[in-house]
C-alpha cells in the first residue's frame, strides 16, 4: 500500500500507539490502514458416490485440480458463497451441507472454510475459470495434481469422514508455500 484510500496521501509503515505491529498510516488524516486475511469458500460436491473437481484455468496453479472455492463476497453467508462458487466454477447447483473444515493458510494470508454438499443432478459444465470438470470416483482423484493443500486437506476429510460414517468439523494450519509448477 503506498496510498490512503480516505484521502489520497502517502501513507507510513509503523507501528501505531497501543499496537505490536507495524501498519500503514496516512501522513495527513492518520487513518491506520489494517489488513486481514481474506476468506475463501468452497465446498465438496458430491454426486452418487463421485466428488465433482475443477481444472482450474486461472493462476495460481493453473492446470491443477480443486474443489470449486473463491473468494466470500460482501453481503452473502458462508453457505451462499459456497454455493455460487460452485456455479461459477462448475455451472453447478448445489446443495450445500455441514462445515467441513477451517484452514488458515498463513502463507496466502487467506482462510479457507469448506462445506460438505451434495449434487442433486449431474448437471455440470466448465465456467470462465476452470478447463475441465468432472465427477470422479475416490480412486479416481489426482492426488498428485491437486492445486492446494487445503484441498488435499479437505477432500482427505471428506473422505474419511464418509468412511467412518461422521460429520465432524476440521480445523488445520498451513505455513508453507507451494512448489512452483
Amino acid at each position: 500500500m503506498k496510498y490512503c484510500n480516505q484521502c489520497g496521501a502517502p501513507v507510513e509503515l509503523r507501528i501505531p500507539p497501543g499496537d505490536h505491529l507495524p501498519r500503514h498510516i496516512c501522513s495527513r488524516c492518520g487513518t491506520i490502514h489494517y489488513e486481514n486475511p481474506r476468506v475463501v469458500v468452497g465446498c465438496v460436491p458430491e454426486h452418487e458416490g463421485r466428488i465433482l473437481i475443477c481444472k482450474r484455468a486461472i493462476e495460481p496453479r493453473r492446470g491443477f485440480w480443486t474443489i470449486p472455492a473463491g473468494f466470500w463476497e460482501n453481503s452473502e453467508t458462508l453457505q451462499e458463497g459456497a454455493a455460487r462458487e460452485s456455479q461459477e466454477e462448475a455451472l453447478a447447483a448445489v446443495e450445500i451441507g455441514s462445515l467441513l473444515i477451517v484452514a488458515s493458510v498463513l502463507h496466502a494470508q487467506q482462510v479457507h472454510i469448506f462445506f460438505r454438499a451434495k449434487l442433486p443432478k449431474a448437471e455440470f459444465g466448465a465456467g470462465p475459470e476452470s478447463l475441465e470438470v468432472k465427477l470422479v470416483r475416490p480412486e479416481e482423484i489426482p492426488w498428485d495434481d491437486i492445486a492446494f493443500p487445503s484441498t488435499d486437506y479437505a477432500l482427505r476429510r471428506y473422505l474419511e469422514d464418509r468412511t467412518a460414517g461422521r460429520e465432524d468439523h476440521h480445523f488445520t494450519t498451513f505455513d508453507r508455500r507451494l512448489p512452483r509448477s
